[in-house]
């Protein structure tokens, strides 16, 4: 597989069929968490697409793609730990296809319950999402099943639509910078495929859990490094095994990979909720944490952070905003 670099008029195509079915979200400019960090901060809200997560673009351009090349296909097979297999999952009801989706021991109840709603067959297996990913490919040759990635080219496709909305809101005047956080890595590929097509000079920053560094390592060491996944609130960047394609496209697209801890994390979540009455899941508040971190080097520019999922379980919500 190669990811490749997608031309613009690849992209708007793509954003045609995501856009049949996924209404563009909004971006907007919150005074509030612009005054905590010290730039014009604009927040792309993924967390109001139809699953509550940017995802589900990417699903609904690989299913238009496998319907015309495999239009005998008799169901598909992924992993997930929740946001890709509700992409997954609606995307296979709207074509009459079946889902089999793996997710890993103990996963969000919230999610799970998503992906039956869709109406997924659900199967929990393994102890991390490594795990899980090697039981879905065993069960697809097991079953005859369509094994799909947590990462391809439609998929990256179909979430670029979401970076394609945020640049073309903001041509008037441009964004420096943009915070994006990266589980497999979709979601940042599509960002540099959108900039790089629309010929922009934004910095793209990945964010990652330093609770799941993976990616934030192999993009020092520039190879894929394995590590350990072993955060508690960003399961959505609980990453153990990098993808060697996407990283070789965040390594020449990305400037740096900044790793923020849970506690950044849950701080973001808060921020969120009390300056903008939305709630953020751990991988969605991440960028928004890492611009935190971040505010001396990025202080008076023009910031947009990626809220991409607002997924989070009923309890551990409630247990964030406690503190």
């Amino acid at each position: 597989m190669t990811l490749g670099a997608p031309t613009l008029d690849e992209l708007r195509a793509a954003a045609e069929v995501v856009h049949a079915v996924v209404p563009p979200t909004p971006q907007h400019h919150w005074p509030t968490l612009s005054h905590r960090i010290g730039a014009e901060v604009i927040v792309k809200h993924e967390n109001h697409a139809p699953t509550g997560a940017f995802k589900v673009r990417g699903g609904v351009v690989y299913f238009d793609e496998l319907r015309r090349r495999e239009p005998d296909c008799p169901g598909v097979v992924t992993a997930t730990r929740g946001n890709h297999g509700q992409s997954i999952a609606l995307a296979a009801a709207r074509t009459a296809m079946s889902a089999t989706i793996v997710v890993p021991r103990g996963n969000s109840i919230e999610k799970n319950a998503a992906m039956r709603a869709f109406g997924a067959e659900l199967i929990e297996a393994g102890a991390d999402f490594q795990e899980a990913r090697e039981a879905a490919m065993a069960l697809g040759d097991e079953r005859g099943l369509h094994p799909i990635r947590p990462i391809s080219p439609e998929l990256v496709l179909g979430v670029a639509s979401y970076c394609l909305e945020l640049f073309d809101a903001q041509r008037g005047d441009a964004i420096d910078v943009v915070y994006v956080p990266v589980g497999m890595g979709s979601g940042i590929c599509g960002m540099i495929a959108a900039r790089d097509a629309l010929g922009l000079d934004t910095e793209i920053v990945g964010v990652c859990s330093a609770h799941a560094p993976a990616y934030a390592l192999s993009f020092d060491a520039g190879v894929a490094v394995e590590a350990a996944a072993e955060t508690l609130l960003a399961d959505g960047v609980a990453c153990r095994t990098p993808d060697p394609d996407a990283l070789a496209v965040i390594r020449g697209g990305a400037s740096h990979i900044v790793a923020v801890s849970d506690d950044d994390v849950a701080k973001a979540m808060r921020l969120y909720f009390s300056d903008t009455h939305n709630v953020a899941e751990g991988a969605g508040a991440a960028p928004l944490a890492a611009a935190l971190v971040e505010r001396e080097r990025i202080a008076g520019q023009r910031v947009a952070v990626v809220l991409s999922g607002g997924n989070v379980d009923t309890g551990v919500f409630a247990r964030v905003l406690a503190g």
